[in-house]
């Protein structure tokens, strides 16, 4: 199948909005996403049997898809459904894995036999360029890890971490079975649902087929930029089904004897949601054409801070117009608040993405 088509690809939408509507709902996602996984395996086996991993790269490495509108499609339809299977870490994971040039292991991830997470942030605050705290040292015929990894997403049931790690060649990257000798892991759930840990790798032994790149400057690169379009899609899907379940309670919700929707006032506060999210969905289309392209970095930080200054707009005024009622645990309105402001805080939050934004038009 030929994703370059617009066709084929609201026919991966459509599948996949299916699919999640069927085996996800609100209900079933919630009780997966605060259960002690954190998502739910078999919901993940079946979209892997679906193809939709394979949707996230291309032919050259296994899949059918891997342009930045296929990521898009599939991970706006994520958000639509707070789906909290472990797309982003495959993603990140097979990108970094697909720039250094090493296959192997993109199969099995595809396939949905392994769940992969990047441990790649670390607790102390650092300067960027500045030197990993965690390092890596030879150690005979393989390499021996110490370190710690923060906020590592599915990192407690991950079964395979992608580790950066500081060596004389830079910040090298390693691949390491989740249950390896030394890895410790401190899972905890997130506010939005899902889980993540605290790794401490503690004399981490691994052979020498486990260095993934030397030099994983642009490996790390690959994966940001694939998780930056992926998060901003996934926003979107988060913020039409937030502004739809919005309309539809101004719609039915009466006082005075007539929907609430007829006053002037919350009509002004609607309309101002709908254009912003347009201007969202905009900013996102711009940074999928762009993925691939040498101003493919500056697009994908508008479209993160977009989606952040507009996401934060959203659900401030979907919770404020709903009244108290938004905020309860039963009105799935408030999960995708929680989703919208926790997507804005990944990959750097808004304020950062303006900083990069400014930085990288000076040097262009």
């Amino acid at each position: 199948m030929d994703f370059q088509h617009t066709e084929d690809r609201q026919m991966l939408a459509d599948t996949l909005r299916r699919f999640l509507a069927e085996r996800a709902g609100i209900e079933a996602r919630n009780k997966a996403a605060y259960g002690d996984t954190g998502y739910d395996p078999q919901v993940w086996a079946g979209l892997a049997e679906l193809g939709v991993i394979g949707a996230l790269f291309g032919e050259e490495v296994g899949g059918f898809g891997g342009a930045g509108h296929d990521i898009t499609v599939v991970f706006e339809e994520i958000g639509r459904a707070l789906a909290v299977e472990p797309f982003l870490g495959a993603l990140m994971v097979g990108r970094a894995l697909a720039a250094a040039g090493r296959t192997d292991e993109i199969e099995r991830l595809i396939a949905g036999t392994v769940v992969p997470a990047l441990a790649h942030a670390e607790p102390q605050d650092r300067a960027d360029g500045a030197p990993l705290a965690s390092v890596a040292r030879r150690d005979g015929d393989g390499w021996t890890i110490d370190g710690a990894k923060a906020v590592v997403a599915s990192g407690d049931t991950a079964t395979l971490l992608l580790v950066s790690a500081q060596t004389d060649a830079g910040a090298s990257l390693f691949l390491v079975p989740g249950d390896a000798a030394g890895v410790e892991k401190r899972g905890y759930l997130n506010i939005d649902g899902g889980r993540s840990a605290e790794i401490r790798l503690a004399g981490v032994r691994v052979g020498a087929d486990a260095l993934v790149a030397e030099d994983g400057t642009a490996a790390l690169a690959a994966a940001e930029a694939a998780g930056l379009l992926a998060l901003s899609a996934e926003a979107l899907g988060v913020m039409e089904v937030t502004k739809a379940a919005t309309i539809d309670y101004l719609q039915t919700r009466k006082q005075f004897g007539v929907p609430i929707g007829k006053f002037q006032a919350l009509q002004h506060r609607i309309a101002t949601v709908l254009l912003e999210i347009e201007q969202a969905r905009s900013a996102v289309i711009n940074a999928a054409d762009a993925f691939d392209r040498a101003d493919g970095p500056r697009a994908l930080s508008a479209a993160k801070y977009t989606v952040g200054a507009t996401g934060q707009l959203v659900a401030e005024e979907a919770i404020q117009l709903h009244g108290g009622i938004g905020m309860t645990w039963e009105l799935p309105l408030s999960h995708y608040a929680k989703r919208l402001t926790m997507i804005d805080q990944q990959l750097g939050d808004q304020d950062q993405h303006l900083q990069r934004y400014i930085a990288l038009g000076r040097t262009a």
